[in-house]
């Protein structure tokens, strides 16, 4: 079996900057559970996303990794969220967009992260959740960004959570 701290060293010891899509559907937001944050096995429900990579715009960025976790080709719209993530030795720079699906019909796919083997994927599943979802969470489990929505509309109340 992998072990937790073996998923997350090559993110551990550097500071990364992070791209993120909030998709919003009939009042619900798509995110995406990742394991080996929480203790127990416990996911952490984050808008889909992952590393910027040298020689690409933050919304090319965007696109690729929305594509890559879901199967869904978006388009980019206006940055909604600075977040700076830390814990223990990950620490990263995040930047969340509003994204818009290029096919409105299109159903999203639990997708893949390019950078881990099949069997060390840290994204588990994808799921709409409502505000009131959220909130019966714990909120261990539920990124900065999102805790504590009261309606989907909060999502565009432009938020920079630096520590």
């Amino acid at each position: 079996m992998v072990q937790t701290d073996d998923l997350l060293r090559p993110y551990a010891g550097q500071v990364r900057v992070r791209v993120g899509g909030v998709l919003l559907r009939e009042g619900t937001l798509l995110l995406a559970a990742h394991r080996g944050l929480l203790a127990n096995g416990a996911p952490f429900w984050s808008p889909p996303g992952g590393g910027w990579v040298f020689g690409e715009s933050l919304r090319e960025a965007v696109r690729r990794e929305f594509l890559e976790e879901t199967g869904l080709a978006v388009h980019v719209g206006r940055l909604l969220h600075l977040h700076e993530f830390r814990q223990g030795e990950l620490q990263a720079l995040e930047i969340f967009f509003e994204v818009q699906p290029d096919d409105p019909t299109a159903v999203p796919q639990l997708g893949h992260d390019p950078e881990h083997g099949s069997e060390r994927q840290l994204l588990t599943e994808l799921a709409w959740f409502s505000p009131r979802q959220l909130l019966a969470l714990p909120p261990a489990q539920v990124h900065p960004v999102l805790r504590g929505l009261l309606s989907v509309d909060d999502v565009f109340v432009p938020q920079q959570l630096l520590n």
